[in-house]
């Protein structure tokens, strides 16, 4: 060996580094090669400090030294580990060798020093791949490109994390490998994490609500399966069966082929695959082979899939015919010219034999990554230096030489450069987010159609699903809501385009359990068959016939809840659908709130609400039913208000209307006689001041309104039967404190707790008949003073039960419906097929089959009316009041005003109490005294002379305007 070598200019550099660091400790901590030539040199173990501190500090050498610190090495070491053989593997090898030659011939990079990458070949062998690893940990190498496999990259990530050597791969996709227990590993592709969130949004897109994954039973196959689940349930969707392949060569299409039957007896009709390419391929033979492949079958592949297609297209006919309508994700890398530059670089290096997929992409730039930030590494001062890891020394002398391997001093700056790295590559944007994740992950959404596929639109995290590509959306708001969520139509397996809904019910013999209410009252909506397994009524027909119109068979079985001798809890019956009691329940389920929390529903089939069901007796005319339209208060202000607007009248009119005035009886006789003979517009006085013209014209038009309501009121109470009752409504129901009737099992209990009506005012009542007796007994001999129940109960109730009515207005807005659990797809498909049924008509005839009964005789008649209170005549009452005061107050000033130009001027000797009492009299004598008509006519005579004047002066000025 010459031993010039051993004196290589990054060669003194090393060994300086660890004299001055580990002392004479430096002969272990060489790597192999360096220590053969120090032994070609004349050293030993014993001797070598010594002699090499010599060396060190002999002038020429110190110089050489010296001068080579400063520099830039000429070569640094990169590793790399991957498949060759793989799918992967094969375009990264190709992709990886370019980018080396690309950067050692760009000297704007790396100013003179080289890249040299040594690869090892993995062979698809986490085992290999390790220690093909731990090997590269022994050759000084700065950077490791891969592993490809997950697997690999978590035990891996152990030695990166200890010895500080940045991990660096373009497929290893396991979401937790990004945790903060593996910080020397950074993923250069995109993590399953967003992929898996891109196949929940598809599946919320197209909604659907359980899916099946069969996925490889590793860390990559694990991971990803957790990262799917999360992403799911965030979108009230689930994984409701998962089954894992093994991995390794070891699997068989007879494994294969009973996990997939397994799989075909389940409910969903959507099945996600992530495995690797071996494993997926031979997962679609034996579908296709199974008939799990045709029409109502909906399969999702994660990139796997696509990679292939990219990069072995076309395929077999006999693979692709087992592929049809598959949807496919494939990592989104943007269009541009240095890309199609590089692909057509690429056909010419493979021959076109070889495609190019997004993985090749991603292992170009992962060396144009390591590039870039091992340039800043060295613009910032960093130097390529290693030292002996002190754990490691307990392991000295053994067989497997783990010595050898040392801690990179630079690999804390190395990776910090690498995550603060930002250009552009051939996949777009490289950078980092906090999380050391590429940012703007995206990917395309493909279909496999004939001998190739077509791409349905695009996933990014930004914008979800979109037809544009994501990076037109960048510059935009984000806009995530449903609307705008969009993809090309699908051609789905079996050749159709029509939507898979996604389930089936499942063919393996087994029945839906329905639970049905073993209602003792009411029966007409659902009884039980005396002595059979058989339920009949209203709700059992609606269920019947919505599930006959169904494009499918649902195969289940009613079972009987309830003990037969009261109706059962419906919140109890419901609550056994959440425990899985119970498939689905049947029968006059009320849709209320409590309810929806834990079950489905489907479309209401029944309108339904509570209502209050009271006593009521009729009402005889009598002598007095004159007096009925008006309320007490009513009646008081109208009569106060006459005799009001004739005294205003009369004090309007008093000084100026002969007919108005008189001996005090008779002006008492006509302000009496006046205000009545307005009610029937018959007065004869006239009025003649304005403002007395505007207070009677007020007062005729309430006149008007009151006269016309009153008419109306009356011919309603004389000529319909009227019927009363002292509850008007829940409202009398919640001032008093009298008892309550409820039906048994009603969640009506419930809701009067909940509106504040104490629970011992409550009184359970099983059958209509303990109806109608509680009610008739009334409070006072211990029934209840009214029902509140629902209305499709009560109406029946009432269709046989004549001495009772429902007071007031529904109080509750509900309904019934058939309820099923959580996101069933049954409850939406059975409520197309209710409203199917409204449409038609056929639920009219069902309601009319089991609920219409002889009306009573006294349908006719109706709850007592309300009478005419006087906040219905408020706003009438008070126009007129205010202008009776407007035109008093009016008359007033007037009075005032000629007060006091009439007053008499006081004397000296008279006292005060004398001066108070003239002054009234005059002011009364004002209001009393009789204007004088000559006067009215001389005043207005006046004002016209006036007028007249001073227009004959404006004339004769116009006319001569110098005089």
């Amino acid at each position: 060996m010459n031993p010039r070598l051993c004196l290589l200019p990054q060669q003194p550099f090393l060994f300086v580094r660890r004299v001055i660091n580990h002392n004479s400790a430096i002969f272990l901590s060489v790597s192999a090669e360096q220590r053969v030539c120090l032994v070609a040199l004349g050293y030993s173990k014993s001797d070598f400090f010594p002699r090499f501190a010599d060396l060190m500090w002999n002038p020429k050498t110190h110089e050489s030294i010296a001068g080579n610190v400063s520099s830039r090495p000429a070569v640094v070491n990169i590793g790399a580990i991957f498949s060759f053989d793989s799918t992967v593997g094969r375009v990264a090898k190709i992709a990886i060798e370019e980018a080396v030659k690309d950067v050692n011939s760009n000297s704007s990079v790396l100013h003179g020093t080289k890249l040299l990458v040594k690869m090892q070949n993995s062979n698809c062998s986490g085992f290999v791949g390790m220690v093909g690893a731990l090997e590269f940990m022994q050759t000084d190498t700065v950077a490791v490109i891969g592993p490809q496999s997950s697997v690999v990259a978590h035990v891996i990530s152990h030695v990166a994390n200890e010895l500080q050597v940045p991990l660096l791969s373009f497929a290893a996709t396991d979401p937790t490998l990004s945790s903060l227990q593996f910080p020397f590993f950074v993923r250069t592709t995109q993590s399953d994490f967003y992929q898996m969130t891109a196949i929940a949004e598809i599946v919320d897109y197209y909604a659907w609500r359980e899916v099946i994954v069969i996925f490889l039973d590793d860390d990559f196959g694990r991971y990803g399966l957790a990262a799917l689940d999360d992403s799911l349930a965030a979108r009230r969707c689930k994984v409701s069966y998962k089954v894992g392949i093994p991995p390794g060569p070891g699997i068989s299409r007879a494994d294969i082929m009973d996990i997939l039957v397994k799989v075909a007896l389940m409910e969903p009709r959507v099945i996600v695959l992530h495995a690797y390419p071996a494993a997926g391929f031979m997962v679609f033979s034996v579908a296709h082979y199974l008939g799990m492949m045709a029409d109502g079958y909906v399969w999702i592949a994660t990139d796997w899939l696509s990679s292939v297609l990219d990069t072995s297209s076309p395929l077999p006919s006999e693979t692709m015919d087992t592929i049809q309508g598959v949807l496919v994700l494939r990592q989104h890398t943007p269009d541009s010219e240095r890309k199609r530059a590089f692909s057509s670089r690429w056909n010419k290096l493979t021959g076109g034999s070889l495609g190019l997929n997004a993985y090749a992409l991603y292992a170009y730039d992962t060396v144009w990554l390591i590039a870039h930030a091992i340039d800043s590494f060295f613009e910032q001062g960093g130097i390529i230096s290693f030292s002996n890891d002190s754990k490691l020394r307990s392991a000295e002398g053994g067989n497997l030489h783990l010595e050898a391997m040392s801690i990179f001093d630079g690999g804390m700056l190395l990776l910090k450069n690498i995550l603060q790295s930002d250009f552009v590559g051939l996949t777009g944007h490289i950078k980092f987010s906090p999380d050391r994740s590429l940012i703007l992950p995206a990917y395309d959404v493909i279909n496999v159609i004939g001998t190739g596929f077509r791409r349905l639109g695009y996933w990014s995290n930004y914008s979800g699903l979109s037809i544009m590509p994501p990076e037109t959306l960048y510059s935009r708001p984000s806009n995530r809501s449903r609307s705008n969520q969009k993809l090309y139509s699908v051609i789905w397996p079996g050749e159709t385009v029509k939507k898979p809904r996604g389930w089936v019910f499942p063919n393996n013999g087994k029945q839906l359990k329905i639970g049905v209410p073993n209602r003792v009252s009411y029966r007409e909506f659902v009884s039980q068959v005396q002595g059979t397994n058989f339920f009949k009524g209203f709700c059992i027909d609606v269920f019947t016939a919505a599930v006959n119109l169904l494009p499918y068979a649902v195969p289940y079985q009613f079972i009987s809840y309830g003990d037969g001798h009261k109706n059962p809890s419906y919140t109890d019956l419901v609550n056994l659908i959440a425990t899985g009691g119970f498939d689905g329940v049947v029968g006059d389920i009320a849709i209320v709130t409590n309810r929806t929390k834990i079950v489905d529903f489907t479309q209401p089939y029944a309108a339904s609400g509570l209502v209050v069901l009271a006593p009521f007796r009729k009402l005889n005319t009598g002598a007095w039913a004159f007096l009925r339209p008006f309320s007490a208060p009513m009646w008081g202000v109208t009569a106060a208000f006459f005799l009001v607007i004739g005294v205003v009248v009369w004090v309007l009119e008093h000084r100026i209307n002969d007919e108005f005035r008189g001996p005090p009886m008779k002006q008492l006789m006509t302000i009496l006689w006046f205000s009545l003979s307005t009610l029937f517009f018959a007065h004869r006085e006239n009025t003649v001041s304005t403002l007395g013209r505007v207070v009677l014209i007020m007062w005729l038009f309430v006149v008007l309104i009151i006269n016309s309501s009153y008419t109306a009121n009356l011919t309603s109470i004389l000529t319909v039967q009227q019927l009363y009752s002292p509850i008007k409504g829940i409202e009398t129901l919640k001032e008093s404190n009298e008892p309550i009737g409820y039906q048994v099992g009603s969640y009506a209990e419930h809701y009067l707790e909940e509106i504040g009506i104490a629970k011992s005012r409550l009184i359970a009542l099983g059958s209509p008949e303990e109806y109608a007796t509680a009610i008739q007994r009334g409070p006072k001999k211990g029934g209840v003073a009214a029902v509140v129940d629902e209305l499709p109960y009560v109406e029946l109730f009432l269709s046989s039960q004549c001495k009772f009515r429902i007071v007031g207005q529904e109080f509750t807005k509900s309904g019934w419906g058939f309820a099923f659990p959580r996101d069933s797809p049954l409850a939406v498909d059975l409520s197309t097929a209710i409203l199917t049924l409204s449409e038609n008509g056929d639920l009219q005839r069902i309601h009319d089959k089991w609920l219409i009964r002889s009306a009573c005789s006294s349908d006719n008649t109706e709850i007592e009316s309300d009478r005419l209170h006087l906040k219905s005549f408020a706003g009438l009452f008070l126009l007129c009041g205010t202008a009776c005061f407007i035109a008093l107050f009016i008359y007033f000033l007037q009075i005032m005003h000629k007060f006091r130009h009439a007053a008499p001027p006081e004397s000296v000797s008279d006292g005060p109490g004398s001066s108070h009492s003239r002054r009234l009299k005059t002011l009364f004598s004002l209001m009393d005294e009789k204007e004088d008509p000559s006067k009215r006519e001389t005043n207005k005579r006046r004002k016209m002379e006036r007028s007249y004047s001073e227009d004959s002066k404006d004339s004769e000025l116009r006319r001569n305007p110098n005089s």
